[in-house]
């Protein structure tokens, strides 16, 4: 169940709490008994005072110094106790709520579209379950008890005002309140919005900085400085706009907010000069002694108010992002799951857009492949040939038509049940930081190490795993251990091999390889292919000569289909496309003249 974004944000927390919200009100409760209980020190140390000034100069007459001393010690160590205990509390329920929300996003996202994940990318998506629910957790660990603290504290504090001169504690609240309404005009819904740009540029500048990171040898190469990277140098731009606007506009309430709330110890000397003037009493002596150390406990009050305030926004924006990824819709399961006849695909009439796109990028396409058959999508990018592949393999669900595997439509088979029919070698192989057999494993987790071993020898891999002393119990990604694109590739391909699917999809598999490995790669392809229904999309030409049916596709059209020789024979797109390959690989330096 999910909450809905117009409840607040206490409300949510409370929620993903569970049975451990009782802890939240606990930990509240003992913050509030700490907070009244920490004032006591301050008005045993005013009597110690008192009793000091009364007895002067014979202070063998102050017996009660001590006494109240060891009370002031008492009443601090009993206020700190409280408040761990209620940290305590606030710390078990902060990771509850933690836990509980990486649960339901991480269940959530296993239940969306692959590719609405590959359009995010994973860094997002991880950026928005990791931080989101680490800002909640500071928030509700430290920001919450304090925020209680500082409630109760005032109201303390303005009971003992009130309570030993009601006329210097009025005055006092004087700055206290214009400090309060000078704070309140930097919160709001119009800092609610700041704080979303601040978040929002912060992770553009990030991200752009990654790609600014990695193109670095390119940069070197070529002798290009950042303007090279326009997009980044936009970002930066961008937030040094916006963080210098946002300052100027809270210059004046910060400084009034800081003068106010400093400024409640000045109010004590005008109550001293005016209330004095008249002559000073020993009671108006004691008085002032006593909000002169009071005071500074309201000054950091109104401090810890203005930061709790600054926390709560945080969190309310981690809240709002949090839930931009909840609502995505997950893929519909069918009531009944049908189990595909065979490994034929049918597309009939099939439309799709991308999500925020003003132009589909299939539009009423319609193509049979046969059990067995082996097919190629060709043509220049953008024409639609991996968002095929994507919604055969129902990355995406199509918005007009309908995708059958065996007769049955893809959205009557179980996600589980698909996913057994159909393999996908990606261009970018990515392997996780684990074994090599883990990693093979995952295309069949209860295989035995003898099925990955030869799962591992039919992908044309096992130079890789002689190379390394551990064989396929070596870690991938730590101490050194790194694989090429092209092995990366081969030890993806074992995962297709040890899963057997009777659909096999390869979107641009030999791309990233050199020719060594696309040689091995070829040779594993050739062998997992055998007796399989089998898509390629490639930009070698080469790669495609023998299978039974090209499809030429572009602007989200199959313009041409056919074999090879036919192809040729027509003389179009695809003979255009073999004719500029040619040329590219013939291609040589030739001395200058």
């Amino acid at each position: 169940m999910k909450k809905e974004k117009k409840q607040s944000s206490l409300s949510q927390l409370l929620y993903y709490a569970g049975n451990h919200k009782y802890l939240m009100y606990a930990s509240w409760i003992l913050a509030t008994i700490s907070a009244f209980i920490a004032l006591m020190p301050f008005y045993y140390i005013w009597l110690i005072i008192k009793e000091i000034v009364e007895v002067r100069p014979d202070f063998n007459n102050a017996v009660n110094i001590q006494t109240n001393g060891w009370y002031a010690v008492i009443t601090s160590f009993l206020a700190y106790i409280i408040y761990i205990a209620g940290l305590m509390c606030s710390h078990k329920a902060a990771f509850r709520v933690q836990s509980n929300m990486r649960m339901e996003m991480m269940n959530h996202v296993m239940k969306l579209p692959m590719g609405y994940i590959e359009s995010q990318g994973s860094g997002k998506i991880l950026k928005i379950v990791s931080k989101s629910s680490a800002a909640t957790e500071t928030y509700i660990a430290h920001n919450l008890p304090d925020k209680a603290v500082s409630y109760a504290t005032p109201i303390g504090l303005i009971a003992m005002m009130l309570f030993f001169d009601w006329r210097i504690g009025l005055i006092c609240l004087i700055p206290a309140l214009l400090a309060f309404l000078s704070m309140g005009s930097m919160m709001g819904k119009a800092m609610q919005d700041s704080m979303k740009e601040y978040q929002d540029s912060l992770e553009t500048m990030s991200a752009e900085a990654v790609e600014y990171v990695r193109g670095i040898p390119v940069l070197k190469t070529f002798g290009q400085t950042i303007y090279s990277f326009k997009r980044f140098k936009t970002a930066i731009d961008k937030y040094e706009k916006w963080t210098i606007a946002y300052t100027i506009s809270m210059t004046m309430p910060m400084v009034l907010f800081t003068t106010f709330s400093n400024g409640i110890f000045a109010a004590i000397v005008i109550c001293a000069y005016v209330f004095g003037g008249n002559g000073v009493t020993d009671m108006l002596v004691f008085n002032i002694l006593f909000y002169v150390i009071i005071t500074p406990i309201l000054t950091m009050t109104l401090m810890k108010v203005a930061y709790a305030g600054e926390s709560q926004m945080i969190v309310m924006d981690a809240l709002n992002r949090m839930h931009e990824l909840l609502d995505v819709k997950p893929l519909s399961e069918s009531d009944k799951p049908q189990e595909p006849a065979d490994s034929s695909i049918c597309m009939d009439n099939v439309s799709f857009k991308y999500p925020d796109a003003t132009e589909n990028a299939i539009s009423n396409m319609s193509m049979i492949i046969k059990p067995g058959q082996h097919v190629a999508f060709v043509g220049p990018s953008g024409g639609g040939k991996t968002t095929i592949a994507s919604l055969i393999a129902r990355f995406w669900d199509v918005i007009e038509g309908s995708i059958s595997i065996g007769g049955v439509n893809v959205k009557d088979i179980s996600t589980k049940e698909l996913m057994k029919h159909v393999s996908y070698v990606f261009q970018d192989s990515k392997l996780l930081k684990m074994s090599i057999l883990d990693n093979v494993r995952l295309g069949k987790k209860d295989a035995t190490e003898a099925e990955v071993m030869q799962a591992l020898r039919d992908a044309q891999c096992m130079d890789i795993i002689e190379k390394f002393p551990d064989g396929i119990h070596t870690i991938i990604g730590t101490e050194g251990v790194f694989v090429s694109g092209g092995e990366a590739q081969r030890l993806s391909i074992a995962r297709a091999f040890l899963k057997n699917a009777p659909i096999l999809i390869l979107d641009e598999a030999t791309a990233f390889a050199d020719p060594d490995n696309e040689q091995k790669v070829q040779q594993a392809f050739a062998k997992l292919s055998k007796d399989k229904t089998v898509i390629m999309i490639a930009h070698r030409l080469s790669t495609v000569v023998d299978v039974d049916c090209i499809y030429v596709l572009n602007n989200g059209q199959i313009q041409e289909s056919g074999t090879h020789k036919e192809l040729l024979a027509v003389g179009g797109i695809y003979s255009h496309m073999w004719n500029e390959y040619n040329k590219t690989i013939k291609w040589k330096v030739g001395k200058a003249s």
